[in-house]
C-alpha cells in the first residue's frame, strides 16, 4: 500500500516503469483506502508535485502522452447509458461477467475507467474531495505540460469529443423508426420528428466547431427542449397506453443518451480548455463506470423504470379512493357499507369450509377462492374494501411529492393525508360496523330458526383468540398488510399489460367473440375487460395470496398467517352472538380488531409509499416539516381529520 512519506518516489518510480495506469491505480487505492483523510490525502499529492517542478512536469507529460495513445469516445457514448442490446442481453452478460470476467485492457479507456473505480462505494470518496481541489490538480498538471502537448491534447480531446457528439446525435435519430416509439405516437410516421431536427442542428454545429465559425444556437436548444419533451410525452402515453420493460428501456436510454449529447456539446463548445466541465463529465463516467457490471444496479433501474408506469395506474385510480367533500365522504361511507355485507357472507362461507374440509391445503385453496372471488365481486358491484385504499391512495401521494418540493407542498401534502385518513375512516366503518351488524343479525336469525348457536364454544374461543394482540395476531396483520402492497402492484402491472397489448382492441376484434357476440355487447365486454381488468386481477391475485399463506405456513412450520380488519369484525360479530359474550367482550374485541385494521392500513400505505417514491425519482425532503404542517391544520379543524366538516374557506 501507498504511503503518505513515500508518495515522492511511488510517482517516480512508478514514471520511470512508464507504467501510468499502475500509478494511477495505486493512487485510487490509496485514497480509497481512509476515507476519513482522503481531502488532506488529495492535498498531499497536489502539494507534492507542486513542490517537486520535476516530477510534476514528468507526470504531466507522460499522463498527456497516455490520454492522447487512447481512444476517448467509446468512452463518452458508453458509460452511464444503457446499452443498445436491450435488457435481457445486458442482464445475460453481468451475470456471465460475473461468473467469467472479461479480460481488461488497460489500453482502453472503458476498462481503465472501470479498473481505477470499481469499488461500488467510489462516488462516496470521490464526493468528499471538493471541487475545486480537483480542478487545483488539473489546472497543476495543465501548465506542467509543453505548449506541443498541450496543443496536441486538446486537438485529440476535441477531435474525439466531437466525434463522440456526432454518433451520439445520430443514434437518437435512429429511435425515430423504433416500432414500439411509433405505436405510443403514429405522428412519428408523418413527417420529422424532434430527433431527426436535433440531429441536422447537431451536424451544422459540428461543422461549424471544426471551421472554428461562430454558430446561433437558438433553433438547436429550441429541438433539444422538444427532444425532452418527446420523450416525456411518450413516458407519459407508456403509463396510458402501457409499457413493456423494453420499451421503458428504450426510453430510458434515450433520455440518457440526450443527456449526455447535452453535456458533450457543452464541455467542447468552447475552443478553450473548460477544466470543470470536464470534471464533472468525468465525474459521471466515473460513478456510471463502477456500475457498468452491476447486476443489482440494472435490475434496479429496469425495475425502477416500469414501476414508473405501473405506479401511475395505481396514482390514476387513487385519486378515486379520496374523498374531498361530504357527499364522496358519504358516497365512500355506503360503497364500504355494501362491501361489509358481502364481507360478512364471506366469513360465514370461509367458516363453513373449515367445518366441512378436514385437509388444510384444500382448505386453503378454497378459502382463497372464496376471498378472491369475494373480492372480486365487491369491486364488480362498485363497492368497497377499506384496505384496499392505502395502496392506491399512496401513489397519489408519491405524486404529489413528485411533482414540486417546499413549504407549499408540505401544506398540500398534510392536506392530501387528512383526506386520506378521513376517507379510510369512511371506509374503515363502513366495513366494520356493517360487517359486525350482519354478522350479527344472520347469527341471531340462526340461532332463531335452528334453536342452537351458529358456532360451537370452541369456533367462538378460537375466533377471540385469534384477534388477542398477544398470540401474534399483529405479525398475521402485518403479513396481509404486504399482500395488500402485493395486490396493488399486481393491479397495476395487469392495467399496464392491459394497455401495452390493447386488450380493448383485441377482444373486439376476437374471432371467437365475434361468432358469439353481436358487435355491440362485444365492444361494451371488450371496454370493461379493458377498464378493469387490473382490479380483477389484482382482487382474484389477492384473495389467492390471502388464502395460501395459512398454507405455507402449515407446510413449513413458519409462523404465517393472515389477520384482516374487515374478516375479523364479521367474525367478532358471529362470536359475540354465538357465545352470548357481554358488551365488555364486544368492545375489547373492537378495540383489537382496530389493531389489526391499524397495521393492515400502516404497510400497505408505508410499502407503496417507498415503492411510488422509487419510481419517481422523488423523495420526502422532511417528515417533520410535512408532520408540523398536519398538526397545524388539525388544531384548525380537529373534526375534519375523520369527519367532513365544512373547511374555513368555505364557510
Amino acid at each position: 500500500m501507498l504511503k503518505p512519506h513515500h508518495l515522492n518516489d511511488f510517482i517516480a518510480q512508478k514514471l520511470q516503469e512508464e507504467d501510468i495506469f499502475g500509478l494511477l491505480n495505486d493512487i485510487c487505492d490509496w485514497l480509497r483506502s481512509d476515507q476519513t483523510n482522503v481531502s488532506a490525502n488529495f492535498s498531499l499529492l497536489i502539494h507534492t508535485l507542486k513542490q517537486d517542478r520535476p516530477l510534476a512536469e514528468q507526470f504531466a507529460g507522460a499522463l498527456c502522452r497516455w490520454i492522447c495513445s487512447m481512444r476517448l469516445y467509446p468512452l463518452f457514448i458508453s458509460r452511464g447509458i444503457l446499452s443498445r442490446s436491450g435488457f435481457g442481453r445486458e442482464m445475460k452478460k453481468r451475470l456471465y461477467e460475473k461468473i467469467n470476467p472479461s479480460f481488461k485492457d488497460s489500453s482502453d479507456l472503458r476498462d481503465v475507467f472501470f479498473l481505477l473505480f470499481k469499488d461500488k462505494n467510489d462516488s462516496e470518496w470521490l464526493s468528499l474531495i471538493p471541487l475545486a481541489k480537483w480542478d487545483k490538480l488539473f489546472r497543476l498538471l495543465y501548465r506542467k505540460t509543453t505548449p506541443h502537448e498541450r496543443e496536441t491534447l486538446q486537438n485529440h480531446f476535441r477531435y474525439e469529443g466531437l466525434f463522440a457528439i456526432k454518433m451520439l446525435s445520430i443514434w437518437i435519430a435512429a429511435e425515430d423508426i423504433e416500432p414500439e416509439l411509433m405505436r405510443l405516437d403514429p405522428s412519428l410516421l408523418s413527417a420529422d420528428s424532434p430527433f431527426v431536427e436535433l440531429q441536422k442542428e447537431v451536424s451544422l454545429w459540428i461543422a461549424a466547431q471544426n471551421q472554428q465559425q461562430p454558430f446561433d444556437d437558438a433553433h438547436l436548444q429550441v429541438m433539444f427542449e422538444q427532444s425532452k419533451s418527446l420523450i416525456e410525452r411518450l413516458q407519459k402515453k407508456g403509463a396510458t397506453q402501457g409499457s413493456s420493460l423494453g420499451v421503458a428501456y428504450l426510453l430510458e436510454r434515450l433520455s440518457q443518451s440526450l443527456e449526455r449529447l447535452s453535456v458533450l456539446m457543452g464541455v467542447f463548445a468552447s475552443n478553450r480548455f473548460l477544466p470543470r466541465r470536464m470534471l464533472l463529465l468525468i465525474a459521471n463516467l466515473a460513478q456510471a463506470s463502477a456500475d457498468k457490471h452491476s447486476v443489482r444496479s440494472l435490475l434496479k433501474q429496469s425495475v425502477r423504470m416500469l414501476s414508473r408506469s405501473i405506479t401511475q395506474n395505481a396514482s390514476d385510480h387513487g385519486e378515486h379512493y379520496i374523498a374531498h367533500s361530504s357527499k364522496e365522504y358519504f358516497a365512500m361511507f355506503y360503497s364500504a357499507a355494501g362491501g361489509g355485507v358481502l364481507i360478512a357472507l364471506m366469513a360465514l362461507l370461509k367458516i363453513y369450509l373449515g367445518t366441512v374440509v378436514d385437509d388444510k391445503v384444500w382448505r386453503g385453496v378454497l378459502e382463497g377462492l372464496n376471498y378472491g372471488f369475494g373480492f372480486t365481486l365487491i369491486f364488480m358491484l362498485h363497492f368497497t374494501v377499506a384496505t384496499k385504499q392505502p395502496a392506491m391512495t399512496a401513489a397519489r401521494f408519491a405524486e404529489a411529492v413528485g411533482q414540486q418540493q417546499g413549504k407549499a407542498v408540505n401544506t398540500k401534502l398534510a392536506q392530501l393525508l387528512m383526506d386520506v385518513i378521513r376517507s379510510q375512516t369512511a371506509a374503515v366503518l363502513g366495513n366494520v360496523l356493517i360487517a359486525v351488524l350482519v354478522a350479527s343479525v344472520v347469527a341471531t336469525s340462526y340461532e332463531i330458526f335452528a334453536d342452537k348457536p351458529l358456532l360451537t364454544q370452541d369456533q367462538v374461543a378460537y375466533q377471540l383468540h385469534s384477534i388477542d394482540p398477544l398470540s401474534g395476531t399483529l405479525w398475521f396483520a402485518a403479513i396481509a398488510g404486504v399482500w395488500l402492497f402485493c395486490a396493488g402492484i399486481i393491479a397495476g402491472f395487469f392495467d399496464n399489460r392491459c394497455n401495452y397489448l390493447n386488450m380493448r382492441m383485441r377482444l373486439t376484434e376476437h374471432p371467437l367473440l365475434k361468432r358469439i357476440m353481436p358487435l355491440k355487447t362485444r365492444v361494451a365486454f371488450a371496454e370493461y375487460i379493458h377498464k378493469n381488468y387490473g382490479a380483477i386481477m389484482g382482487n382474484l391475485c389477492f384473495g389467492m395470496l390471502l388464502g395460501l399463506t395459512g398454507v405455507v405456513g402449515y407446510l413449513s412450520g413458519l409462523p404465517l398467517d393472515i389477520r384482516h380488519i374487515a374478516f375479523s369484525s364479521a367474525n367478532v360479530g358471529y362470536a359475540v352472538v354465538s357465545g352470548d359474550l357481554g358488551c365488555g367482550i364486544f368492545l375489547q374485541s373492537l378495540f383489537f380488531i382496530l389493531l389489526i385494521g391499524t397495521v393492515n392500513l400502516a404497510v400497505s400505505f408505508s410499502l407503496t409509499l417507498f415503492v411510488a417514491l422509487r419510481s419517481l425519482n422523488a423523495e420526502i425532503d422532511s417528515w417533520k416539516n410535512i408532520a408540523q404542517a398536519f398538526w397545524q391544520q388539525v388544531k384548525r379543524q380537529p373534526l375534519s381529520l375523520f369527519f367532513p366538516v365544512k373547511m374555513e374557506k368555505e364557510q
